[in-house]
């Protein structure tokens, strides 16, 4: 079975930006884990946060579908490849885009580079697996932030999105999110059809 895959997205906490930013990638990094780990950590950290880390695996939280030009306050995909990120996260409940955004940004991206797709439910992570992204999450709002685990508050929302997603496409890993916090929570979601987890710093 392929190694799990746990995204930790370090939003705008203050105990994840800046310095903070770099020393919880650094700790990362010096884990003892069969776990792929990756550190999704704002457009204006990546260049600290990687050359702090280096072996670590670190993507941006958002991207834009844009080419150099007059895109004022946009994150442009190539700025970001060039600044060390290997992936992106995208359509995150707390950044919504339309799906032709996600279309657009998949239609950009170069072989290799990672794009998580969030969603909602099995509904819209059905709706993005026609786009073919390389990796979808599903979390639910209600659950996001709370201190109950997807896996054990709504399992059925894990398990019915890995059924949707790979009736489209069965090459598209799953990830869950949404309370997750345990490596219990990361085993359950394993057990439930998932490849990983996304989960918060905070």
């Amino acid at each position: 079975m392929p190694e799990p895959l746990v995204v930790v997205n370090c939003k705008t906490y203050s105990t994840a930006s800046g310095t903070a930013a770099e020393a919880l990638a650094m700790q990362m990094m010096s884990l003892k884990t069969s776990a792929r780990m990756v550190l999704a950590v704002s457009p204006l950290d990546l260049a600290p946060v990687i050359s702090a880390a280096p072996d670590l695996e670190v993507w941006t939280q958002h991207l834009d579908p844009v080419g150099h030009g007059s895109n004022t306050g946009r994150i442009q995909p190539e700025t970001a490849i060039s600044r060390g990120a290997s992936g992106s996260l995208i359509n995150h409940a707390e950044r919504k885009v339309p799906l032709g955004h996600v279309d657009e940004l998949l239609a950009m991206i170069p072989p290799g580079f990672e794009v998580c797709a969030c969603a909602a439910d099995a509904s819209e992570a059905m709706a993005l697996a026609h786009l073919a992204p390389p990796m979808i999450a599903v979390e639910p709002p209600s659950l996001i932030g709370g201190d109950v685990s997807v896996t054990k508050a709504d399992p059925s929302a894990v398990s019915d999105s890995v059924d949707a997603v790979r009736s489209i496409d069965d090459g598209i890993r799953v990830l869950c999110g949404a309370g997750v916090k345990t490596g219990e929570d990361v085993a359950a979601a394993v057990d439930l059809g998932a490849s990983g987890v996304l989960l918060a710093s905070g």
